[in-house]
């Protein structure tokens, strides 16, 4: 292995580390902000997927969110007993059933969501513009790369 290929592979280790540690920050101020809410982590991700692509059935839904069927169901009651969330019936075929944001789980979304890019203003408040704008511009680059089919 060339020196060029070890430094690569460091810089890839220690990259690796740092979106680990990263990831897992965001992930512990997450659930402290989420502690001021009535929903669970995995109630929070459901919500934010409706938020951003509407309705969808439980079976898309826990595609989305990587959690079984079942599990999926279970949550859904819980949100819908919380009225965050409604079953409604599709209108072109009335076996379907799609899970409906309502404005209590919406707002508690934008607000949770807000709480969170404020801790993340707040990390980078040392951060230039321009630092700002390459370290946006790679982290969209990596994100596209990373769902890239």
């Amino acid at each position: 292995m060339s020196n060029e290929q070890k430094n690569t592979s460091q810089q890839i280790a220690l990259m690796e580390k740092d979106l680990r540690y990263i990831a897992a920050n965001i992930k512990e101020q997450g659930r402290k902000i989420l502690k001021n809410y009535s929903i669970t982590p995995p109630q929070f991700r459901a919500l934010q997927w409706l938020l951003e692509y509407g309705d969808m059935t439980i079976g898309d839904l826990s595609n989305k969110i990587f959690l079984a069927f079942s599990t999926t169901t279970d949550l859904v009651d819980r949100m819908e007993n919380n009225q965050l969330v409604k079953r409604v019936r599709d209108d072109k075929d009335r076996r379907v059933v799609r899970v409906h944001l309502l404005p209590k789980g919406e707002r508690i979304i934008e607000e949770a969501i807000q709480k969170r890019q404020e801790y993340l203003q707040d990390v980078l408040k040392n951060y230039d513009a321009k630092e700002m704008q390459q370290f946006s511009s790679l982290l969209t680059k990596l994100h596209e790369e990373m769902t890239r089919d």
